[in-house]
């Protein structure tokens, strides 16, 4: 370089590089108790939210052959065409909505995570703002900061609903999109489906848009379940952005995959921002994730409602607990009279080897911590009996 020498050439300041978008967003609370946990001998893991089963033989051997056939290109943006059928027969059972239509439309996106960000992307401009339930899932508010929006919470303490009446008072003439997670993640809670008509009308009457994220769909506990069916937002309108997924209910979860289905305009937009960004869902996962459908959970959703009942009778009498209706987290309030924050109970927790998730991670506040049951269920009970000695003590 001119004017500069070996050995004495100046160096970028990457620091200054980084722009304020990047720097507004903090590292995942979840990932910094992984990284604890990582040092510790022997953890009784309750902190990861991914199934503890293993992906079902049609969807491995579907996915297998893909890569056999050399099906590794990229498909069009919007995902394959057998999958979108598949989908919209699936739809078509479950909540009723014929498509692809004028009004209808689908898009395969790289996870739901991936279908959420474009969504948002597709109807939030900047300084634009939308709901989203307070505990939230983690990504909620990192995303308004990727988009310069704002994240609007609602505090749906201390039964974790967030119903029509709370929403209202939120929204103003700033507010694009409601967003709703039933089943939550954390909490496990899974709407009715009276509160989700209320939020669907609530929406329509303010001209809001309503994104139902449904990650969780499949994984509903028989007692929280209406006519046989998880409740969902998308059986009393075709006006939400129905966000749904494969990794959580089926034990894929590093396969990336996906869908958004509702209003076709919205739809347009998710296909053009994916062609610049994702480009497309992984193909040969496109094929592997096909017989989902027709494969059946029941085993595992029966194991999960019980190791679920095992956590709720495991804080009686020492912590209150919101009993989950699907997912598999619970979000357990540390008792006030150890007069300690999530975070320092937390931290006692990990002392004795065993990994939760503050509450902060997921809320305005601290007094509760998240604990997943996707685990062994001899390491859950042996975690579940130290958590309730230290609240004990």
């Amino acid at each position: 370089m001119a004017g500069a020498s070996a050995g004495t050439e100046a160096r970028l300041s990457f620091e200054r590089l980084i722009a304020a978008r990047s720097r507004s967003i903090d590292a995942s609370g979840i990932r910094k108790v992984f990284d604890l946990g990582a040092k510790l001998k022997d953890p009784i893991n309750l902190s990861i939210g991914q199934p503890d089963f293993a992906v079902p033989e049609p969807m491995r051997a579907a996915a297998s052959h893909a890569v056999l056939e050399n099906r590794s290109g990229y498909s069009v943006t919007q995902g394959i065409p057998e999958l979108h059928a598949a989908i919209w027969a699936h739809l078509a059972e479950d909540v009723g909505w014929k498509g692809p239509s004028a009004e209808l439309g689908c898009a395969v996106t790289s996870g739901t995570s991936g279908g959420l960000l474009l969504g948002l992307m597709a109807v939030c401009d900047a300084g634009d703002e939308f709901i989203a339930p307070d505990p939230y899932f983690v990504m909620y508010p990192q995303m308004a900061k990727m988009l310069g929006a704002k994240c609007v919470l609602c505090d749906t303490y201390p039964d974790f609903r967030m119903t029509a009446e709370r929403v209202e008072p939120l929204i103003t003439p700033r507010t694009k999109a409601v967003l709703v997670n039933s089943p939550s993640n954390p909490c496990g809670t899974v709407m009715t489906g009276a509160e989700l008509r209320d939020l669907v009308d609530l929406c329509r009457a303010r001209g809001v848009l309503l994104v139902s994220d449904e990650i969780y769909d499949e994984f509903c506990f028989p007692d929280a379940r209406e006519s046989g069916r998880c409740p969902s937002s998308a059986r009393y309108t075709q006006d939400c952005l129905l966000i749904r997924g494969f990794g959580k209910t089926y034990g894929c979860t590093g396969w990336r995959l996906g869908y958004a289905a509702g209003p076709m305009p919205i739809i347009q937009e998710i296909c053009k921002l994916q062609q610049y960004s994702f480009v497309c869902a992984p193909t040969p996962l496109q094929w592997g994730v096909m017989p989902s459908f027709d494969c059946d959970l029941s085993p595992q959703i029966a194991e999960y409602a019980r190791r679920r009942d095992l956590v709720v009778k495991a804080f009686e009498g020492v912590a209150e607990v919101a009993r989950p209706g699907g997912a598999f987290y619970a979000f357990v309030q540390v008792p006030r009279q150890l007069g300690l924050t999530a975070t320092q109970f937390v931290e006692k927790a990990i002392e004795r080897r065993v990994l939760v998730i503050p509450g902060n991670v997921f809320s305005q506040r601290d007094t509760h911590f998240r604990l997943s049951f996707a685990t062994n269920p001899s390491k859950l009970e042996e975690g579940l009996s130290i958590l309730r000695e230290l609240m004990s003590a």
